[in-house]
């Protein structure tokens, strides 16, 4: 069954896993097609952070590095089509949700292939979350997050509550940016 999980050891898979995708001279970069990157902006262009998505054995491998936040939790979620039209982000569809499950880790018929837990922002605004979401693929397969549409990842301005579907009560949408592969 797919699930998203926190793992410490992430940065080491992530490493991994790019590394072994590589050629001797490639940089991770410069892997088409088994990473993706999402660049975080707001409705007024302001830049918020970036999002990697590499691909795993049998997962996605997520780091998300967010700065120039309020202080506290925020909801993050990857959102089912790669368009990010302001102000409000609308364009960028519901949660990615290929399974049918309901939002949320505390919701016992959860979660969503694109929840995380939040996404906690320091004094200073900056905040990271490493993640891996079990059973999918950036490109291949029933659960792959690259389908004709795209997808975005999406701050939200609230903390979720990981359990009310079906976006977990986090308030509206703060930054947003469209996954790209190879980047």
């Amino acid at each position: 069954m797919p699930s998203t999980s926190i793992h410490h050891s992430l940065p080491v898979l992530l490493a991994l896993a790019l590394a072994g995708c590589s050629d001797e001279g490639q940089s991770p970069g410069d892997v088409s097609g088994n990473v993706a990157r999402a660049e975080l902006v707001g409705a007024d262009a302001t830049p918020y952070g970036e999002v990697i998505i590499a691909q795993g054995d049998g997962m996605l491998l997520v780091n998300i590095n967010a700065s120039g936040m309020s202080p506290g939790p925020h909801g993050v979620h990857i959102h089912e089509i790669g368009k990010c039209e302001g102000p409000d982000f609308k364009s960028a569809g519901g949660h990615w949700n290929p399974a049918g499950k309901q939002h949320g880790f505390d919701n016992p018929q959860g979660a969503h292939m694109g929840d995380f837990f939040n996404l906690d922002i320091g004094a200073d605004g900056s905040g990271s979350l490493e993640a891996t979401i079990d059973g999918a693929s950036l490109s291949d397969g029933d659960n792959r997050l690259m389908d004709d549409d795209g997808a975005a990842f999406m701050v939200h301005e609230g903390p979720d509550d990981l359990k009310s579907d079906p976006s977990g009560e986090s308030g509206g949408r703060l930054a947003c940016g469209v996954f790209e592969l190879g980047r």
